[in-house]
């Protein structure tokens, strides 16, 4: 089922991806407390919006499947191992968000029972109408696939109204604006231009995703305090990308 129409001050179930990096500051690797706790507050202003929150997180900052550490292992183990990573840091944001009275919910798409519940959509989608943060971990617990794929496909079996990609620059740009100075910010991108033109949003498999279930994904700089909010309830920053 394609998601209901909505846009800002009207969303009702979102989808939050994140990659792991943004949990490590500016330490090389790992967990900076600030961060941890600076992403945990946007996501507890997301919900005290009332909005059904789920949280893909990846496993970056710990280990990833496609880094040079992993460049002579199997792909697949080396894969496996980063979604242990993501679900490291699910458990991580879940404490943080729990110290600040959030109820949350840990779903693993690869069984870990001791410390968090199996991906099953319809108690994942009952967990969220109830009010509890869904943290999302594991990926989509098969190899070769990234946390991106996990997101739309979470956001699509959920129903989300939207997926938000929170990075640490502004939005999506016609180039690398950290080497091109005449790089421009684009306010709205198509998810035909996204892909043709690999404009670094989402990986192919991903936007494909959610261009089939018209699951719009907006851009935008989590790192900057109340930004996730602004998302939700103005939608004047970061870039759209969706089917017009």
């Amino acid at each position: 089922m394609s998601p209901s129409p909505a846009g800002p001050g009207n969303y009702k179930r979102v989808i939050l991806k994140l990659s792991g990096e943004m949990l490590k500051g500016p330490m090389a690797f790992g967990h900076d407390p600030a961060a941890v706790l600076h992403i945990a507050n946007e996501i507890r202003e997301a919900a005290q919006l009332g909005i059904e929150v789920g949280v893909v997180i990846g496993g970056g900052n710990i280990f990833r499947g496609t880094s040079d550490a992993a460049a002579h292992m199997n792909r697949s183990v080396a894969d496996q191992i980063g979604m242990i990573a993501t679900v490291i840091n699910a458990l991580m944001l879940q404490d943080a968000l729990e110290r600040m009275n959030v109820p949350t919910r840990v779903m693993t798409a690869t069984p870990m029972q001791a410390m968090a519940e199996p991906y099953i959509r319809r108690r994942a989608m009952r967990h969220l109408s109830k009010g509890y943060v869904v943290l999302f971990g594991g990926g989509t617990g098969n190899t070769h696939f990234t946390t991106d794929s996990a997101a739309a496909l979470r956001a699509a079996e959920i129903e989300a109204d939207v997926v938000l990609k929170g990075t640490k620059v502004d939005g999506v740009y016609t180039s690398d604006p950290r080497k091109n100075p005449d790089a421009k910010l684009l306010k709205s991108v198509s998810f035909h231009r996204a892909l043709v033109e690999n404009l670094n949003v989402m990986d192919s498999a991903a936007i494909s995703v959610c261009r089939e279930a018209n699951m719009p994904i907006i851009v935008y700089d989590l790192s900057v305090a109340g930004n996730t909010r602004r998302v939700l309830k103005d939608g004047d920053i970061g870039t759209l990308i969706s089917g017009e």
